[in-house]
């Protein structure tokens, strides 16, 4: 797995983790022992979707756990005229005379539909590091790259977003 983490995230998941520890696994064993005290299992709908959602919730329980064990803990710090973590940067795309806004972010909060990147996708390996002004090249593949120009940087240094469900 090896997921980037940032402290933040890590702090996220183990709420995540406690939170499905001590309330939704009692809820959800509380659940299927009311849906079996309804009688014959062979045709209990409510047994099944409660077993369902039991497993759903230990199988994501291991699955952030598992991420924790595997994370390597990144640094959000950037300096003030870099683009960095949680920064929101104004892109200008060479090739197809547009203007974009993208907010860097770790992999398990990154959302292509909300504009927010990763920090290990091609354009978030290109921007990190780099000021207003810089011309990056975006390496997709050994045969692909394009240009981006930094228009501007904003340091907002909110973490708001959700991490990542599966």
């Amino acid at each position: 797995m090896k997921e980037k983490l940032t402290q933040k995230d890590v702090e996220k998941i183990q709420q995540e983790i406690d939170h499905r520890k001590l309330v939704v696994r009692k809820e959800a064993i509380e659940a299927v022992k009311e849906a079996r005290a309804q009688g014959d299992l062979s045709e209990n709908f409510e047994y099944y979707a409660a077993k369902k959602h039991k497993n759903q919730n230990e199988s994501r329980i291991r699955y952030l756990e598992n991420m924790l064990k595997t994370a390597t803990i990144v640094s959000d710090d950037s300096k003030d005229d870099e683009v960095g973590m949680d920064d929101i940067v104004e892109v200008y795309f060479e090739e197809d005379n547009e203007i974009e806004k993208y907010k860097l972010v770790t992999s398990i909060r990154g959302n292509s539909m909300e504009n927010r990147i990763s920090i290990e996708s091609p354009i978030g390996m290109a921007l990190k590091g780099h000021k207003v002004g810089d011309r990056v090249e975006v390496k997709v593949n050994d045969n692909y790259s394009y240009f981006l120009e930094i228009r501007s940087i904003d340091k907002t240094g909110s973490e708001d977003e959700e991490i990542r469900g599966f």
